[in-house]
């Protein structure tokens, strides 16, 4: 029974990818942010441990008690947990920005670089990070975020470059829209960290605050977590896992446009389809 483990689990794609890989049979540790999530997952029978990636104390903490129950015994980790800070670049605070890469960025870097420790002593592991498509392309009012999913992609690409000699296999997932918590994440952010009113853009934001507010999938070609887990068995459980993995139909879409038209035409393309919230 190898051992798993899946961060971010309070809810979305990090909590059904841990209750899939529990069900088939992995010994899977849990991480969540606040104490109330991390109680609940563990009276669901999960084995849950206190993180959040932009504490860095916290970081050390959870990869020091991982070891102490663990030992080596570490096959893989699930790189999930992180949210989105809309607003566009100019309205941005450096404080902001840092806070985005804090989470989404050196927490991710810093945990693993603990980890692979535990592979390389069996020479042999899988390492899957969860990015997006917006690791692909960017989309405007997302600058924050298109930043820290790009330096994932940066990250992951190059760890699977040094890591080529080992048996310790990096693979990246990215999703297009599935259906999650992160647009009324995505919506808090945008109020707690960016001064709307004061802003060039103000119309603009007032008509995203109305999309995120929105119940329900407001994209059409949104899927459930499981569509993630299918990629997420094929990185752990291959042979040949792949270095990409996209989910979600405007995932390919974007990837393979990115690959086969210019710059220009390429933003064309996605400011049109940004066009419903930026008009």
């Amino acid at each position: 029974m190898e051992t798993v483990l899946v961060t971010g689990c309070s809810s979305g794609i990090g909590y059904h990818v841990a209750k899939r890989l529990k069900e088939r049979g992995y010994n899977v540790y849990t991480t969540a942010r606040k104490d109330e999530d991390v109680q609940r997952l563990i009276e669901e029978g999960f084995k849950c441990l206190k993180m959040d990636y932009s504490d860095s104390e916290s970081v050390q903490d959870l990869a020091n008690e991982l070891m102490l129950l663990v030992g080596t015994n570490l096959y893989a980790v699930f790189h999930n947990g992180a949210y989105g800070q809309p607003g566009a670049v100019e309205d941005l605070s450096r404080e902001t920005i840092e806070k985005q890469f804090a989470t989404n960025v050196f927490g991710w870097m810093e945990l693993n670089n603990r980890l692979i420790v535990l592979m390389r002593h069996n020479n042999r592991g899988r390492i899957i990070f969860n990015s997006s498509v917006l690791g692909l392309i960017s989309l405007p009012f997302r600058g924050a975020y298109n930043a820290s999913k790009y330096a994932i992609e940066g990250f992951a690409d190059t760890l699977r470059l040094e890591l080529s000699d080992s048996n310790i296999k990096v693979s990246l997932i990215e999703p297009g829209p599935i259906e999650s918590r992160f647009r009324p994440n995505a919506l808090q952010a945008l109020k707690d960290n960016v001064n709307m009113e004061d802003s060039v853009h103000r119309d603009r934001y007032k008509r995203t605050l109305s999309r995120l507010a929105k119940e329900g999938n407001v994209d059409p070609y949104t899927l459930s977590p499981e569509a993630v887990f299918e990629k997420v068995i094929h990185a752990l459980e291959s042979d040949a896992p792949k270095a990409h993995y996209y989910v979600t139909k405007p995932t390919y879409i974007m990837g393979t446009l990115k690959r086969l038209l210019p710059a220009k035409w390429m933003d064309k393309f996605i400011m049109k389809v940004a066009g419903g919230e930026m008009k």
